[in-house]
């Protein structure tokens, strides 16, 4: 037991250490390009004024946090974002479930999913303003139109995998179609569902930006299209680095979600 228990210490130990070690090098990684980024523009060798540096976007920051501006657009951007993707995984399970209730419909809609999950979303963007005006449920719009097709697909492709035995097991026990479903499809599709929500979270960020480009007049999209044609620098690579952060932001709590799922079940 005591051979085991220390094989097991030197095991954490080196688990910890690595763990140490990746996060040392990717801090490491960040602070050199940031240092670099800064020496070169101020020796010349790059442009600051079209490629700006890191002090520059910190002082921009800094002055639009003191006039308060960037509370508007990061609201505005992170608000969006996290309404088109709650609809988005409230209507790929729906969606997902009605197709695994009826194979028939799935075998009628499949061509479409696949075909509206392959068209350019950013196509669908004049469309969508043209029909429901420049307003937020524009971008809302969509912000869901570049998830939702691939998370029905993603999500009943789940449905459809889950063990039949289990499902088998249920009509042996007389039980019912909407048995299956919440006892066995749904709770063992769990997993896909998170892993699902981890994608789209990212892909709504991404749908509502391009909305933002086209139909706002607040958010980070906004801003980054607003500040390329006054040709202020400094603007558009804060609201990317900005966007950078919410997308790891959004990112991590849907692994905190994920990592509560499996210590309880």
């Amino acid at each position: 037991m005591n051979k085991i228990s220390h094989e097991q210490k030197q095991f954490l130990s080196r688990l910890r250490r690595h763990r140490m070690i990746v996060r040392a090098a990717r801090v490491m990684i960040l602070v050199l390009f940031l240092i670099l980024w800064e020496v070169c523009a101020n020796a010349g060798i790059i442009d600051s004024f079209i490629f700006s540096s890191p002090s520059r976007i910190a002082l921009c920051f800094r002055e639009m946090v003191l006039d308060r501006s960037i509370f508007i657009h990061i609201g505005v951007t992170l608000y969006e974002t996290i309404v088109s993707f709650l609809l988005v995984t409230l209507f790929s399970i729906l969606i997902a479930v009605l197709l695994w209730c009826s194979r028939k419909l799935s075998e009628i809609l499949e061509p479409y999913l696949v075909v509206l999950n392959s068209l350019p979303k950013s196509a669908l963007a004049p469309l969508l303003i043209v029909w429901l005006g420049a307003t937020p449920t524009t971008i809302i719009v969509a912000g869901m139109s570049v998830a939702v097709f691939g998370s029905i697909m993603n999500l009943y492709t789940s449905f459809t995998t889950v063990d039949q035995e289990k499902i088998k097991l249920i009509y042996t026990l007389h039980g019912n179609r909407r048995h299956a479903l919440f006892k066995v499809v749904l709770p063992s599709s769990v997993p896909a569902v998170i892993s699902n929500m981890k994608v789209n979270i990212g892909l709504c960020l991404v749908g509502v930006v391009i909305g933002e480009f086209l139909a706002a007049r607040n958010g980070l999209g906004y801003l980054i299209i607003y500040s390329s044609q006054v040709f202020k620098m400094n603007w558009l690579l804060m609201s990317i680095v900005l966007l950078c952060i919410m997308a790891m932001g959004l990112y991590a709590v849907i692994g905190v979600v994920e990592k509560l799922y499996k210590k309880r079940f």
